[in-house]
């Protein structure tokens, strides 16, 4: 149910209306009851004295009219961490980010495969900047990324950019990057005998 206004004539009127589905699934509206003029209703207290009675079903509402307790909270979305987080542990792809980062001695101030999980998971549900990503992980709870800011993530994006091989200086596509080494050594964790690489899917976006 809720509540809406209709106009008839020079006046508006306060209505409660039901909404329901008929036999045939197409959504209906039926009018409970009409509570009287808006102006009316406003300047009687109506509304007021209406939504203190029906606090008295609802303990929320009822702490926020006393203002006896802060029921102030925030929501987050939990779903796409459950799920992500499990294929990006079997696929190993934290392991080999952090051995990569062991293994060359770089040493961060924060946690670096945190930073790029959580742009990756940024891509694969909005996509945009990293500074969009920053404001959008608000919203969604990921483990290990709440103290990242918007610095870090420019910085996880930048070592993944990294140069590590310069090539024959001739052609850039011989050039190597920290990220081509990541995506090759999660390649030789996941094979077995049996693999053969035949298509290859390969972003053309622009660091």
């Amino acid at each position: 149910m809720y509540i809406r206004t209709k106009k008839s004539g020079k006046n508006r009127y306060l209505q409660i209306v039901k909404a329901y589905r008929d036999e045939n699934g197409k959504p209906r509206q039926k009018v409970v009851g009409t509570l009287g003029k808006l102006d009316e209703c406003q300047h009687e207290g109506v509304i007021d004295s209406l939504i203190a009675s029906l606090s008295r079903f609802e303990h929320k509402a009822l702490l926020i009219l006393t203002g006896k307790e802060d029921v102030s909270a925030d929501a987050v979305r939990i779903g796409p961490g459950i799920i992500f987080e499990r294929l990006w542990r079997e696929l190993g792809i934290g392991e080999v980010i952090r051995g990569i980062l062991v293994r060359t001695k770089r040493k961060f101030e924060f946690d670096v495969e945190r930073a790029i999980f959580l742009t990756v998971m940024h891509r694969l549900f909005s996509g945009g900047s990293d500074r969009s990503a920053d404001r959008w992980k608000r919203d969604f709870r990921f483990a290990g990324t709440e103290g990242l800011e918007l610095h870090h993530l420019y910085r996880a994006m930048w070592w993944l950019g990294e140069e590590i091989d310069p090539g024959d200086g001739k052609d850039v596509r011989t050039k190597r990057h920290v990220k081509d080494e990541i995506e090759e050594w999660i390649f030789f964790r996941n094979r077995d005998i049996f693999t053969n690489l035949e298509i290859v899917f390969f972003d053309t976006t622009s660091i």
